[in-house]
């Protein structure tokens, strides 16, 4: 199943570059449309939402000329959330949503996540017919005059996400006297971030907060939060908070400064939810990429995890079929069925948040919910088109690895789906997982070389 436009989580890319164009967001746009009007004799509607980038302008003009061309009436927020897309497809009842982002990537890079009107990300199966009609002939896709597409703004898109997302705690929840810091990437949350929060009674100090169209997640954010754990000691708050450029993930900091990733706060509300009743399995979802000590913690429990291919479209799609209402990546996706159909790094927050002034203890202890196995994960960049594991010696130091780690020990070796990376991950005794990765890395940098 080879596809031509989109990877794991999309349409991504560096802008103006390769499938990143304004002409393959038209093409997109007039195909997408012609897949989802389903319906003759009645309007259809799309939503569009995006991040800071500055390249969003240009994306999301090329797609509303596509989607009216083809006859589809567009309703745009402007920046905003992945989930907050992804709800208000559903909420306003429209036929597909879009989000305009490349998530935790730099501002030269972006992407387009599409949505049905159920508000989950698409199959593989609804993407290849999508690509199919992108190469087809564009004129069989438009419309008569008189069926062109309207555009319009929704002013209010940000404000029903903010009630949304307070909606998912109790009313009687309060979070009064908890100082919170939250880093915003630049991104799509950073005004929706510490208006939840600050009406919910925290004390709230922002950070990363003024995009300029160029400093979406540049070392800040979920993939680089060593200024969140700075500023958490500083102003002595009781947790940090750090999101990505759409935040559809999350990463925590406790009062002490200590990082927490994806799968502690995994580990942390399965853990809650079994108690409470409120976890619908006895299965967690994650990928390969979790670590081994929360299988094996989630097992001492009674509880099974159950790994996916990575990408949080894998994992919302394993949640459906197993009815499980928990899951996620070590990366920071929390994915929470009871409340949102994909990532939703805030509505996570809040759950932590909500047990944290449940338990009354600190986020050091709250948050320490098992003890990580030795995981080392190193990448690898490579240049557009270029196939390196293909690469007769990288196959060879990957099979000596394996070999060097079986029954010992776990090896994964994977192109991201987002970025131009091989991703090179060991889980084991850390001297031999260490020798490992560093064999393979060698071995790419050699095919790189090449």
């Amino acid at each position: 199943m080879n596809k031509r436009y989109f990877g794991t989580d999309g349409v991504r890319g560096t802008t103006n570059r390769s499938v990143m164009t304004a002409e393959m967001a038209l093409r997109l746009g007039m195909a997408a449309a012609h897949y989802f009007k389903r319906e003759n004799g009645r309007r259809h509607t799309v939503v569009i939402g995006k991040d800071t980038r500055l390249s969003g302008y240009m994306l999301e003009s090329a797609l509303v000329a596509g989607f009216t061309a083809a006859g589809m009436d567009v309703s745009q927020f402007g920046p905003c959330p992945t989930p907050a897309t992804a709800m208000l497809t559903r909420s306003l009842r429209a036929d597909m949503g879009v989000m305009i982002t490349a998530s935790h990537n730099r501002y030269e890079d972006n992407g387009i996540k599409l949505f049905g009107p159920d508000g989950y990300k698409l199959d593989d199966e609804a993407e290849l017919e999508i690509e199919a009609l992108m190469d087809a002939d564009m004129a069989t896709h438009l419309v008569e005059p008189k069926s062109i597409g309207r555009a319009k703004r929704i002013d209010d898109a940000e404000a029903r996400y903010v009630e949304i997302v307070k909606a998912t705690l109790p009313r009687s929840l309060r979070l009064t006297g908890l100082r919170i810091v939250v880093d915003c990437a630049n991104g799509a949350a950073y005004k929706a971030a510490p208006k939840v929060l600050w009406e919910l009674g925290a004390d709230v100090i922002p950070l990363h907060n003024t995009p300029n169209g160029f400093n979406i997640n540049e070392d800040c954010g979920a993939t680089a939060p060593q200024d969140l754990s700075e500023n958490v000691k500083r102003y002595r708050a009781d947790l940090g908070i750090a999101l990505d450029g759409d935040a559809d993930r999350v990463v925590l900091c406790d009062e002490k400064g200590r990082i927490v990733d994806g799968d502690q706060i995994i580990g942390l509300l399965a853990t809650s939810w079994k108690k409470s009743g409120t976890l619908a399995t006895d299965t967690v979802v994650t990928t390969q990429m979790s670590n081994l000590g929360l299988e094996q913690a989630l097992e001492k429990q009674g509880l099974k995890l159950q790994r996916t291919q990575v990408g949080d479209r894998y994992v919302v799609e394993a949640m459906r079929a197993s009815g499980a209402n928990l899951g996620g990546e070590q990366s920071g996706h929390i994915v929470l069925s009871d409340f949102a159909t994909t990532g939703d790094g805030l509505i996570a927050a809040l759950q932590v948040l909500s047990l944290l002034i449940e338990s009354g203890k600190p986020a050091s202890e709250l948050l320490k919910v098992f003890t990580p196995a030795p995981q080392i994960l190193k990448n690898v960049r490579y240049a557009n088109g270029a196939l390196p594991l293909e690469n007769t010696r990288v196959k060879e130091a990957i099979a000596e690895g394996e070999t060097r780690l079986n029954g010992k020990g776990r090896l994964l070796v994977r192109k991201s789906g987002t970025e131009p990376l091989i991703r090179v991950m060991a889980e084991g005794d850390r001297k031999m997982i260490e020798a490992v990765v560093n064999d393979i890395c060698s071995a790419l940098d050699a095919a790189r070389s090449a």
